[in-house]
C-alpha cells in the first residue's frame, strides 16, 4: 500500500485524496478518514492519504527534537485498517516546501495522484509559505476537474484530540490518555536483542527491545503494563523504560520486557510491544536484592490489572 517512488505512482488510478502529517492516526483523523474511505466506495475512486516525511518541522524549523507517535510502517498498518487504498509518502524538503499552490496541485494531486475529490479540514492551507487556502483548492478543483470536501470545525468539534496533546501524555507517562485519545493502544516495534543478562539472575529475564527509528518518540522512563502477540497468541507483561539506575551508570536508554509465564528464546524475533497501563518511575536500588524485590510488587500490580484489559 505504501508508495514511497515515483515509479510506484503508476498504481494509482482515479483517487479521493486527503493530506496531513497524521501522526498517531488518532480518533480524529479516524474520523476524517472514514470519511475519505465511505465516498472512494460511493464515487468508486481509490482512497489515498498524502502525507509527509521527515516531519515539516523537521525541516523547516530544524526541530530535530520533535519525535514521532507512529513510525512509517505503524502509520501504514494503521491505514490500511481503516481501509486506505493507498499511504503516498511524499519526502518533504525545502524544495518541496517552496512549490507554488499551482505547482503543488498541478504537479503533485492531478498529474501523479490522479485526484478527482479531495477532502480537506476547515483550515487547510497549502502552497509555499502556506498562502492558498480552501478557496483556492476550489477554484483549481474547477479548473482541474475534481471536487472539494471541506470537513467542517463542528465535525470534528467533539474531539478535543491532537496529536500534540498525545506526545505530550506519552512524555509525562499518561499511557491511558494517550489510547483514549489514540482510539487503539499505542505501541513500540523493534527487533529483540541480546543483553547482559542480569535480570535472569534475579528470575526476570527481559526481552531488550532495540527500536531502529530515532524519530520515535519513546513514553516516560517507568515501569509498564503491556501485551504483545507471541506466535499468535497474547501474551501480557511489564516494561521498564529507562536506564537502569541500579545496575549501571549510563544514561543509555532501554528497553526490556519481561513476559509473564513465558520462557521462550525471542532474540532476533521482530516484537509490537502494546502499552497499557503505568505502574510507576524507575528508581535506582540499593542492588538487585532490593531490585528483585520491587519487581516481585511490580508483577503482582501488572498482573492485578489485566482482567481489566481483558474485559476491554
Amino acid at each position: 500500500m505504501k508508495i514511497k517512488t515515483a515509479a510506484d505512482y503508476n498504481q494509482i488510478k482515479d483517487s479521493v485524496v486527503t493530506i496531513g502529517t497524521f501522526d498517531g492516526v488518532h480518533i480524529g483523523h479516524q474520523k476524517i478518514i472514514n470519511r475519505l474511505v465511505a465516498i472512494a466506495d460511493a464515487e468508486q475512486l481509490q482512497a489515498l492519504v498524502l502525507t509527509f516525511f521527515p516531519h515539516p518541522r523537521m525541516i523547516l524549523q530544524k526541530d530535530s527534537s520533535i519525535k514521532l507517535i507512529n513510525t512509517i510502517d505503524e502509520k501504514s498498518n494503521l491505514m490500511l485498517d481503516l481501509g486506505v487504498d493507498h499511504l503516498v509518502i511524499k519526502a518533504f524538503t525545502k524544495e518541496f516546501s517552496r512549490l507554488t499552490a499551482l505547482e503543488y496541485v498541478r504537479d503533485v494531486l492531478v498529474n501523479k495522484l490522479h485526484v478527482k475529490h479531495i477532502i480537506v479540514g476547515y483550515d487547510h492551507h497549502f502552497g509555499r509559505n502556506r498562502t492558498a487556502d480552501i478557496k483556492d483548492l476550489k477554484e483549481f478543483g474547477e479548473f482541474y476537474g475534481f471536487k472539494v470536501t471541506e470537513i467542517s470545525a463542528l465535525e470534528v468539534g467533539d474531539v478535543a484530540v491532537s496529536s500534540t496533546k498525545i506526545r505530550s501524555a506519552l512524555k509525562e507517562g499518561a499511557i491511558k490518555v494517550a489510547n483514549q485519545f489514540l482510539g487503539y493502544n499505542f505501541m513500540l516495534n523493534g527487533t529483540v536483542i541480546k543483553g547482559k543478562g542480569l535480570g535472569k539472575t534475579i528470575q526476570f529475564p527481559t526481552a531488550n527491545l532495540k527500536i531502529e527509528e530515532a524519530y520515535k518518540l519513546i513514553p516516560k522512563n517507568g515501569v509498564y503494563l503491556v501485551q504483545s502477540r507471541i506466535d499468535s497468541k497474547l501474551a501480557y507483561g511489564m516494561m521498564n523504560i529507562g536506564t537502569n539506575p541500579t545496575v549501571s551508570d549510563s544514561d543509555q536508554l532501554s528497553v526490556e520486557v519481561f513476559f509473564f509465564d513465558f520462557d521462550k528464546s525471542l532474540y532476533d524475533q521482530s516484537l509490537t510491544i502494546e502499552v497499557l497501563d503505568r505502574i510507576r518511575d524507575e528508581q535506582k536500588f540499593s542492588g538487585l536484592a532490593a531490585l528483585k524485590v520491587q519487581l516481585e510488587q511490580d508483577r503482582l500490580e501488572a498482573l492485578a490489572k489485566i482482567d481489566g484489559f481483558k474485559k476491554n
